[in-house]
């Protein structure tokens, strides 16, 4: 690594000479000047990595000089050293974007502190945070050999998640490989886990993780019930946990945040997942009760466009009989719609809102070459996630929010999983064409590596014919037919799905604010 240069501006330069010697002994090249004029024309002629200017210098300042700097070399690190501690000097110093501010009399570790903290902070973290999940690495894998109930596997995952964003952060991503082995093992361990477990949730749900449709009854409709205060339900379409974990910062800004996560039924999708949702039943019930609400796989139709008159009839079941909205956004102007009403919507007791952004992205990874460059793996998707989050209507929406009484929901109704390895299965003309699960009769198929429904009424799930089954994907599988195999499975490889059996479909936020 090339020695670091240091510009250092202050009419008492002199002075610092011990201070000078002592950074040279490390390893800096330090350029002394005695004027912000001087600073500027060795900015103009010369590259340095970090500036350190004297606040209260003759003539020209330290904060005009600075002024001067940033136009020159907006991304040079500045350091500001005064002398005064003026409230107004720190306030405008810290406005111009400083890196850091330090007040005379200071010694030589104090700039050495700074220096590091500026130049070698993205070394130190990621030396740090390699050396921490080295040590979490061995914790995390002996869990795998335990007997692990769904909890456990929350604060499992939970950890994934967590140096899933660490290492992603550091400079050569040097842990990545070892971290993607050990997700693959968790998820591995975990699809086996919800075969094992799966059936005898749907015959006890006092020893099951909250599921889609107890979602609304068990942790939302106790509090519109016992509360005077307007309720608003956001749903975002097809948001992981870790793109949760993005955004979040920026919410919690705004408001108090209650973190809890669920577990979306199968198959993991739009279809089943949120329409279980809203109408508080499984699949099967919604059709049996509500067959005119309930759109097969093989139909034309969308399954998805009942939720309106399904939400309220699962809140007349609960009692609740006072006026609610639902609103579904795709589009920007749909949700400027939404939030010129705030303040009527304030008086209603229930206000469900879909969005449907992050689902729209999955596709168009899928479908479009220039997307999946922009989002090549978790990270990047992530990053668009938090992108579009920033300058959203939604986040728009919980600024409003965060202003009046009420209360606010976050959640999801599944997530997805980036698909890597295909799996070849048969099926008639009538098979629905989801990637991860598959609903049909006579589907031929290896039954490793899947979930199979035989009895679709077991699932709560609705079969069309005496003979229909689902196989569900588990991992990062993705269903594939042997005709034109080769060019299928290079079009779908490598894209993010849901509809199967995986840690990142399966363990979803579901998140309650509070006013701050």
């Amino acid at each position: 690594m090339s020695q670091q240069r240091i510009l250092w501006a202050d009419d008492e330069i002199e002075l610092l000479k011990p201070h000078i010697l002592f950074l040279t002994k490390k390893g800096y090249e330090v350029t002394p000047v005695l004027s912000g004029l001087d600073a500027i024309e060795k900015c103009e002629e010369e590259e340095f990595d970090i500036i350190f200017l004297d606040e209260n210098m003759p003539g020209m300042t330290g904060l005009e000089a600075l002024e001067q700097i940033k136009r020159i070399k907006p991304n040079i690190p500045v350091v500001m050293i005064t002398k005064s501690e003026e409230e107004y000097i720190m306030e405008d110093a810290i406005g111009a974007k400083i890196a850091d501010y330090l007040i005379k009399p200071i010694n030589p570790k104090q700039i050495l502190l700074s220096i590091k903290k500026i130049l070698d902070t993205k070394k130190l973290v990621s030396e740090k945070t390699n050396s921490a999940y080295q040590q979490d690495f061995q914790s995390i894998m002996m869990s795998f050999m335990n007997d692990m109930e769904w909890e456990d596997w929350v604060e499992t995952y939970k950890k994934l998640v967590y140096w899933d964003i660490e290492i992603t952060q550091t400079e050569n991503r040097s842990m990545g490989e070892v971290f993607e082995m050990q997700k693959n093992e968790a998820n591995h361990n975990f699809c086996r886990f919800i075969k094992d477990n799966y059936i005898d949730w749907m015959e006890d749900p006092e020893n099951r993780p909250i599921l889609s449709h107890e979602l609304l009854s068990e942790k939302v409709f106790p509090y519109v019930r016992e509360n005077e205060e307007s309720v608003f339900f956001i749903l975002i379409d097809n948001l992981r946990y870790d793109q949760w974990k993005v955004i979040e910062p920026l919410v919690a800004d705004l408001f108090n945040i209650k973190e809890e996560v669920y577990c979306p039924i199968l198959p993991t999708t739009t279809a089943y997942a949120r329409n279980a949702i809203f109408s508080g039943l499984m699949p099967s019930e919604i059709e049996a009760t509500y067959p005119e609400w309930w759109v097969n796989d093989n139909d034309e139709d969308s399954k998805n466009n009942y939720e309106e008159e399904l939400l309220g009839e699962q809140l007349l079941r609960h009692g609740i009989q006072e006026k609610f909205s639902y609103h579904k956004v795709i589009r920007a102007s749909q949700g400027k719609q939404v939030n010129d009403q705030i303040n009527s919507l304030l008086h209603k007791k229930f206000n469900a809102v879909v969005y449907n952004f992050v689902d729209m992205l999955s596709h168009a990874r899928t479908d479009t070459n220039m997307v999946r460059e922009l989002a090549p793996d978790e990270a990047a998707y992530r990053s668009i996630t938090k992108s579009w989050f920033e300058h959203s209507t939604l986040y728009e929406m919980l600024k409003m929010l965060a202003e009046k009484n009420c209360k606010v929901y976050i959640t999801t109704d599944h997530g997805t999983v980036r698909t890597k390895k295909p799996y070849k299965i048969i099926g008639d003309r009538e098979t629905n064409t989801n990637l991860r699960y598959k609903q049909g009769k006579n589907l031929s198929y290896n039954k490793k590596n899947v979930l199979v429904a035989r009895h679709p009424e077991d699932f709560g799930l609705p079969k069309t014919e005496v003979s229909t089954s689902y196989v569900f994907a588990t991992e990062d599988y993705f269903f594939a037919y042997p005709n034109n195999y080769n060019y299928y499975v290079s079009y779908y490889k490598d894209t993010f799905q849901h509809g199967g059996i995986s840690i990142d479909e399966m363990i979803i936020p579901f998140i309650e604010l509070s006013k701050k």
